[in-house]
This record gives structure tokens, sequence and C-alpha cells, in this order.
């Protein structure tokens, strides 16, 4: 039987590096060797710590990530790639008993070739980072604002790439906040400031990435009329007073994860040049201390995004 080396959180804080048999595969499947993947400081911080809400799938133990680059190393009859061909898998159920949720920090996967997308070679490790862009690309459809500048709400991978993307639509430079001091470089076109430097009240639309549940209040009083705050972080339950955005006739949306056609347009994207990634990873780690490296992920504020190295893992 084949089997992996997964990453897997037995209990919440509480990971593991533990060899999981590997489910085989079907005759539309592909397995791919596992080059990159990436810890996610949204939803993979709440499983870690036990604070994620009811989810589709959930419970320990399991197999955490979305963010995995590697090779195809065996396709079935039906899978249309070839082999060797270089895919970003954005998560894998293929763990037998141990759920994947969702399940890409792993050695060698099992997905369906219809999941994976092709990764161009010259992204390298950078292309771990095209489910972020795609969910950016995500929340930013249908806005209306952006050539007259919107408010971005926390300067992390998601909020860096919000800002490149209004950017490369053509819009105005975006406002960002950030109230971490070490998170306020690194801006490219754009300006990083604390919302108390920023006396703007007019805003047609605010982008939040924060994930802090208690944000909303603030985030109305910066409305204009019939502005519209999107939600692209992740939260356990939000509430905010009705009054002020009665006045202002506000509107909230939420925007989930990417869709179908968002991956495919950051990968024209970023190949065109319209869109970088760059200085977007800090943090690299041999998979082998995935146990020591996901802490960092979580905790240190320097750390945008952690990247696991699964060819020097032994």
């Amino acid at each position: 039987m084949r089997s992996s080396l997964a990453v897997v959180l037995e209990q919440p804080e509480r990971l593991s590096l533990t060899q999981l048999p590997l489910d085989a595969p079907g005759p539309g499947d592909v397995v791919v060797e596992t080059l990159w993947s990436g810890v996610s400081t949204g939803t993979e911080r709440l499983l870690f710590t036990g604070r994620m809400p009811s989810f589709p799938g959930m419970g320990y133990p399991l197999v955490p990530g979305y963010e995995c680059v590697g090779a195809v190393v065996e396709a079935g009859a039906e899978a249309d790639i070839e082999l060797g061909a270089r895919v970003f898998v954005p998560g894998a159920r293929c763990f037998g008993a141990v759920r994947g949720l969702h399940g890409a920090a792993a050695s060698q996967l099992v997905a369906p070739a219809s999941r994976v997308i092709r990764a161009p070679v010259a992204f390298g490790d950078k292309a771990v980072l095209l489910a972020l862009a795609a969910t950016a690309l995500h929340a930013l459809a249908g806005s209306d604002a952006l050539e007259e500048g919107v408010l971005i709400v926390g300067h992390g991978v998601l909020g860096r790439l919000l800002a490149r993307l209004a950017i490369a639509s053509g819009g105005k430079p975006p406002v960002v906040w950030e109230k971490n001091a070490s998170r306020t470089s690194g801006a490219i076109g754009y300006e990083v400031i604390s919302a108390d430097a920023d006396r703007r009240t007019d805003y047609r639309a605010i982008f939040d990435v924060s994930g802090d549940p208690t944000i909303l209040d603030a985030l109305v009083q910066r409305l204009g009329a019939g502005g519209e705050i999107t939600l692209a972080g992740f939260y356990d339950r939000l509430s905010f007073a009705f009054p002020p955005a009665f006045m202002r006739e506000a509107r909230i949306r939420i925007a989930a994860q990417w869709r179908e056609g968002d991956l495919a347009e950051v990968v024209r994207l970023v190949e065109s040049g319209r869109l970088s990634l760059d200085g977007l990873i800090t943090h690299r780690r041999p998979a082998s201390e995935a146990p020591s490296a996901y802490p960092i992920a979580f905790d240190d504020p320097t750390c945008l995004k952690m990247v696991l190295d699964w060819k020097s893992r032994s």
C-alpha cells in the first residue's frame, strides 16, 4: 500500500509528522509528489488552536493545508495530464480514516485531475500563494469602487495581494490599515497607515482581511452612504450596532474562497507581469521541522507566509 508522510493535527495544539496510508488512485486521479506546501495563518490557526467553528469535515485527527505545489508522478487512464507536470493542489482527501481539512500538507497526495491546476515551473515555491491570490481576486470581483480607492484592513499576505490586484485592475491605489508595526513595510504603490491616521469616512468599499470579529462597528463608521464592507477573512461570530449601519444603508458581503476560473486567472496575471508574488514568502523550513514551523507561522508577526520544503524532508 502506498503511504505518505503527512502533517497531522492530532488534537488542538498537538501536531506531528506521521506516515499515513494513501487511498488508491482511481482512473480520473493523479498522484502528486509534493515539492512545497504553505501554512495558512487563517483557517489553519483556528484548527491548531481548536477555535475553528463547526465546519464540514471538521474533527481530529486531520491533515491540514490547501497550498501545495508538486509534480505528477502517476496519472489515471482518464486523467488528462502528463507525468512530470508541475501542479498546484488546493487540498486532498486521500488519507482513509484521517480527515483532510484541507489535506494537502503531505509528501504525496492523491487528487482528482480535474481539481489540480498547472503551475508554471518559473513560479517556484511562490506558486503556493495561488490560492490566496485567487481568493483576493474573488473578493474584489464585482466591486465598482476600485477606481476611486478602497480601504483594505490588514497587511498580511491576503491584504497585500488585494492591494496589488486593485492596482493591477487600473484602480486608484488603495489605503491599507495595519496596526502591527512589523507589517507596515513592503507596500508597492500604495500607503499603509494606522486607522487613527485615516480621516476618511466616505469609503464606498472596505475589504476586511484582519479576521477581527470586533471590527464591524469601526468599519461601518468609515462608510459613505450605501457603502459596502466585504468580509474576506475567516471569523467565528460577528456582530455590529444596527443604527449606524441603518443610517448609511450599509451593505455587508461575505467573500468565500476562490471559485472556478479564479486560479487560472491569477496564473495568467502573474505570467503577464501584472501581478507580482514577490516578497510574500518570508519563512522557509524543511518539512521535517513542521512541528516547530507551524507555531512560528501563527505567532511570529514577522512571518507573512511559512513554506515547508518537502524535497528536504528527510
